[in-house]
């Protein structure tokens, strides 16, 4: 790790102290959903997945990041993944969707970061695949770099995020616990007036439906009607957006990324309809995909029998039926709705460019309203 980016990670680590300290919503009494988690709750339960973060606090206005998420341990660009993209809402700037809905199927490790980074995540993935053993000779990459923008707590016209930072978070990928909340890519987030950040989540399928695990990672920035597992918390708080109307006002633009990986053996067209359904996700904790929202969803296969072999010429697959969905589709809902709060519950409170600030949200009333139902 360079100079830099040590200094941000030290001041990261004191000036906001220990987020793991944190608790996510299932570990402070709620489990959500029907079927069981995976032992870390996390989109590294799906078997090769990896996650890493470059989180970078500087002074009192940069506050932003890059979050990498890495499908297998193989050589991704050899060994390309089934994926699809669905578009939520298209107020964003995904890059590398043409490619992927194209050929159905992703090539390097995912990237999220802030707006105006976009271009630093494209040439931090395309320079660390082309300097990949074997791959000396490459000269066309597909980055897939998703984004939200952090510019209220940070100063995003500075562009402070590099490819070499990008780099560094696809390095400082690794399985296990999840880091969540003011990390990465969430570092600057606001999601339905509170501190957002990132948020990840899993569910395994009983043997009886097939065994397997789906993971989730977000990246916060959105806005709506905030309900948690049922309760209208936002309504509750009298903290939502169109409060305006009556009371003050809120912001109701922004963002969100989802990632959802899986184990089972899918085809981008089934994909495409995993990633759907974590839209359902999204509106289980009030999220209305507003106007100015760009709302996606990158759903990949890591399945080892159905990787891309970049040279094959005739590829032999073995991929469910239609009628196996269901199962993940509900999976899936479930696992983002969860990553979604969890981003939520293990954000720390933040004050950033020109003082703004943005309070975390108040978990110790929501308990009492949950609770209470």
């Amino acid at each position: 790790m360079n100079k830099k980016l040590f200094l941000i990670a030290l001041i990261a680590l004191f000036a906001f102290g220990d987020v793991s300290a944190k608790k996510t919503l299932r570990e402070l009494g709620f489990p959500y959903g029907i079927f069981p988690t995976g032992k870390n709750n996390a989109i590294t339960d799906v078997p090769g997945v990896t996650v890493g973060h470059v989180t970078c606090i500087e002074g009192d206005d940069i506050r932003t990041g890059v979050t990498a998420i890495v499908p297998h341990q193989g050589d991704l660009f050899r060994n390309k993944v089934p994926a699809a993209i669905y578009v939520g809402n298209g107020f964003g700037k995904l890059a590398g969707y043409t490619q992927v809905r194209e050929l159905g199927n992703i090539e390097a490790p995912v990237i999220l970061t802030n707006t105006l980074s976009v271009g630093a995540g494209m040439q931090g993935v395309i320079k660390y695949t082309i300097n990949q053993p074997g791959n000396e000779r490459e000269n066309s990459v597909n980055a897939v770099v998703g984004e939200t923008n952090d510019g209220r707590l940070n100063a995003i016209r500075k562009m402070f995020v590099t490819p070499d930072m990008v780099i560094q978070a696809i390095k400082n990928a690794h399985g296990g616990k999840v880091e969540q909340g003011n990390v990465g890519a969430g570092t600057g987030t606001i999601c339905f007036g509170f501190k957002g950040g990132i948020g990840t989540s899993s569910r395994v399928l009983p043997e009886s439906l097939g065994g397997y695990t789906i993971g989730v990672i977000t990246q916060t920035n959105y806005g709506g009607v905030l309900e948690i597992d049922g309760v209208q918390i936002g309504q509750l708080l009298e903290k939502h957006d169109f409060i305006n109307h009556v009371k003050k006002t809120e912001n109701v633009d922004g963002s969100c990324m989802m990632v959802v990986i899986t184990d089972a053996p899918l085809d981008s067209r089934n994909l495409e309809r995993v990633a759907k359904r974590a839209m359902l996700g999204l509106a289980k904790t009030g999220g209305i995909a507003a106007n100015g929202s760009g709302d996606y969803v990158i759903a990949l296969s890591v399945a080892p029998e159905n990787l891309i072999p970049d040279k094959a010429k005739k590829l032999t697959t073995t991929v469910l039926s239609n009628n196996e969905m269901s199962s993940i589709f509900c999976a899936t809902i479930e696992a983002t709705a969860e990553a979604l709060w969890n981003s939520l519950f293990m954000a720390e409170s933040m004050t950033g460019r020109d003082g703004y600030h943005v309070d975390c949200l108040p978990v110790d009333r929501v308990v009492e309203l949950l609770k209470s139902r």
